[in-house]
């Protein structure tokens, strides 16, 4: 075998030679034939493509350079690039530089076109009434899970050249590769068992060295379809997680009617988003694998078991299935339906702590630490016990599930390998081989041997996609819970950004989210209510308390209007109307169009301080590429500051490029004064104020009033 490798490889090095040899006499050829223009013309062009060649390379690696330089930039001042389609370009730290990120935005029609998936459900046949199960389903495999689930796929897989489905087909070719290795490897093993039991020790050895070669690509092609698969589960996040930010935040102000007037989510999304969506998003990744795979095994190897043992190891397979999928449906816990309750234990729990570190201070103050204590260790106590109740109906399926799926398969598997040797008449090929009676005894016995351990090595896969299979019943329940807690997510935001409430057959409480009848105007040179009740909503579809009858007035550019009373009498109650936070139930509200430069603008009495330097705080919601486009400076910020009386800032911190969690650096009264900073920044025409000076001294609160006037708010 050395001397007949050396002979192919002398050949091929003779092949090489031979095709470098032609091609160079091809070449001299060509050059001796040519004239000396030609020549000179091949020359300069060849010459010239060196020149563009390396003048492309320099201002590519300029331009290289720049990029880097501004990403840098932009994330030292947290700002990003707006782009001519609306996209947003941001530079996100990675490694020891800067990763580029180009942000695109959900297109209004993309929402509106599946509102119809999560509002307005198709008719299906087959069902009694005719229509899809809402979202308040209680979750399981049903067809209700089906319309939510591909739903879901609509928004993760836009179009079949998205990125989704090129790795989603990337993880197919792998699959099906791993299937056809899974044969090679139960023939490899059948041949080597073979050699072994003949004392063939050459081919026994090469047949090693054969094993060991594809046991690498079997491994490299293991690591790509879990890898894939981890990239299809973060792909999938990425869209969703968009998708709901778009639908989430923006001018509707969906993030505060979500919570605040539908109540759809309980206590906020942020359960939803971080976790459920990533364990949904994991769990379908791996459905397709769990799924995938075995199936494709399932018909591969069936095949190749009913050609090597005949018809009747096939029926028996067959009905091996569907009597263990039967017995496993009948028995199997509702997975789906516990996980859904147990993610909402775990927002219970989790909105509790969230709520001990929002009021920490007032608890202190009261000292109310061990009353918290109890609330946190009574809903603790109630996720400890579900949870464990999950378990214990895990142990109880997971033995049934063992024993069948591990032991009676292989019990049952050693049965049909059998066939050939028992019941050649029905064994199929291998049958046939033992029929014939023209081989030798011991290369029959061999054969025999080969055959056997070919046809084990195929039931072992065979009973191990079976099994997974089986054991992803188990992972569909989860998948539908964790689809029932998404599909809610979107179908609730889908409602408040459309404020499609609506009751079918029954009538509408006074003052509901169902009965809003008002109009707000956008675009009024002014503010002004007619005939307005002041509400406060209540969460649908429950009626709101009116707070004022009727209210009506007119404020213009350059008037002054001073609300004042007890507290519950709706003072606030009108900013929030006239901010678009409270429906207008009845009558019609005029204000600006736009928020900010020239329009109209807020001021709550706690002011919000974003995560950021210095400076964010003083131009937010601007970034620092907006406040360029307005041709503001730091010189300008600095002036604003002295304004507000916060000119001492920025020395105090240690610059405008400074981070910290500036709602626990700065005091009551600087906060304040930060809002007045904020709005005259923006320099707006209105500005409405919520007791925005209560933590100001009287002298501060004057001056700044006076400034406010000066600049013409």
């Amino acid at each position: 075998m050395a001397e007949q490798s050396t002979l192919r490889q002398s050949a091929a090095e003779e092949a090489i030679a031979a095709f470098f040899e032609k091609y160079s006499t091809l070449i001299r050829t060509r050059l001796r034939n040519t004239s000396r223009t030609t020549r000179l013309l091949g020359t300069l062009a060849f010459a010239a493509s060196i020149i563009l060649s390396a003048a492309g390379g320099r201002r590519w690696w300029r331009q290289r350079r720049e990029e880097k330089e501004q990403g840098r930039k932009l994330v030292r001042t947290n700002s990003w690039l707006h782009n001519k389609d609306g996209s947003r370009t941001i530079y996100v730290p990675y490694k020891d530089g800067t990763s580029k990120v180009v942000i695109q935005t959900t297109k209004p029609l993309t929402f509106e076109a599946h509102r119809r998936l999560f509002l307005n459900p198709p008719r299906v046949s087959g069902l009694g009434d005719g229509t899809v199960p809402s979202a308040q389903t209680k979750p399981g495999l049903n067809l209700a899970f089906l319309h939510q689930f591909l739903s879901l796929m609509s928004i993760m897989i836009p179009r079949w050249s998205s990125k989704e489905a090129g790795l989603l087909l990337s993880h197919s070719v792998f699959l099906m590769l791993r299937t056809y290795l899974s044969l090679v490897v139960a023939r490899l093993d059948g041949e080597i068992v073979r050699d072994l039991v003949a004392g063939q020790g050459r081919a026994f050895l090469w047949g090693l060295v054969k094993w060991c070669g594809l046991g690498g690509f079997a491994s490299y092609t293991n690591a790509m379809i879990k890898f894939l698969e981890s990239k299809v589960s973060i792909a999938f996040r990425t869209r969703l997680t968009r998708y709901i930010h778009d639908l989430y935040l923006n001018n509707n102000l969906n993030y505060y009617k979500l919570s605040n007037l539908d109540g759809g989510v309980g206590q906020g999304a942020d359960q939803f988003i971080t976790q459920d969506l990533t364990l949904f998003c994991a769990a379908a990744a791996n459905l397709y694998s769990s799924l995938g795979k075995p199936f494709v095994d399932l018909c591969v190897f069936n095949y190749q078991l009913f050609r090597s043992l005949g018809p009747l190891a096939l029926t028996g397979l067959l009905s091996n299935y569907f009597l263990t999928a039967s017995i496993l449906r009948r028995l199997s816990p509702p997975f789906g339906k516990l996980k859904a309750v147990e993610g909402r234990k775990e927002g219970d729990f989790r909105s509790l702590h969230a709520r001990l570190i929002a009021n920490a201070e007032e608890i202190a103050f009261y000292g109310g630490a061990d009353m918290e204590k109890q609330f946190l260790n009574k809903e603790f106590k109630s996720l400890k016990n579900w949870m464990e109740g999950i378990y214990m109906l895990k142990i109880r399926y997971n033995m049934l599930e063992d024993f069948i799926l591990k032991y009676s398969w292989s019990a049952y598997g050693y049965l049909l390998s059998s066939l050939p040797v028992f019941l050649p008449a029905w064994g199929g090929l291998g049958g046939a081989a033992e029929l014939a009676q023209n081989a030798p005894k011991g290369s029959r016995e061999r054969g025999r041997m080969k055959e056997f351990i070919t046809n084990k090595r195929l039931m072992l896969s065979l009973a191990d996609a079976g099994g997974r299979m089986m054991y992803s019943i188990k992972d569909l329940s989860e998948l539908a819970g964790y689809t029932s807690r998404v599909y809610t997510l979107i179908s609730t935001l889908h409602r408040v950004h459309a404020d499609a409430y609506f009751l079918r057959g029954q009538q509408n409480e006074l003052y509901s989210l169902s009965d809003v009848q008002g109009t707000i105007q956008k675009g009024f040179d002014g503010v002004r209510f007619e005939n307005v009740p002041v509400v406060a909503p209540a969460l649908w579809p429950t009626g709101g308390e009116e707070l004022m009858e009727s209210l009506s007035m007119v404020v213009r550019r350059g008037e002054h209007l001073l609300i004042s009373g007890p507290n519950g009498v709706g003072k606030t109650a009108i900013a929030r109307i006239l901010a678009g936070l409270w429906p207008v139930y009845r009558g019609l509200v005029s204000r600006p169009k736009d928020i900010g430069q020239d329009g109209i603008m807020f001021l709550p009495q706690r002011p919000y301080l974003s995560i950021g330097t210095l400076r964010d705080q003083v131009i937010y919601p601007d970034g620092h590429h907006d406040m360029r486009e307005k041709r503001k400076s730091e010189d300008d910020l600095k002036r604003i500051l002295e304004d507000a009386r916060l000119g001492y800032l920025p020395d105090r911190e240690g610059g405008w490029d400074t981070r910290k969690e500036w709602k626990d650096v700065l005091s009551g009264g600087e906060k304040q004064r930060m809002g007045f900073a904020r709005v005259l920044y923006h320099e707006p025409q209105f500005a409405i104020l919520d007791e925005g000076t209560s933590a100001v001294s009287q002298d501060v609160e004057g001056l700044l009033y006076e400034v406010c006037k000066e600049k013409g708010i």
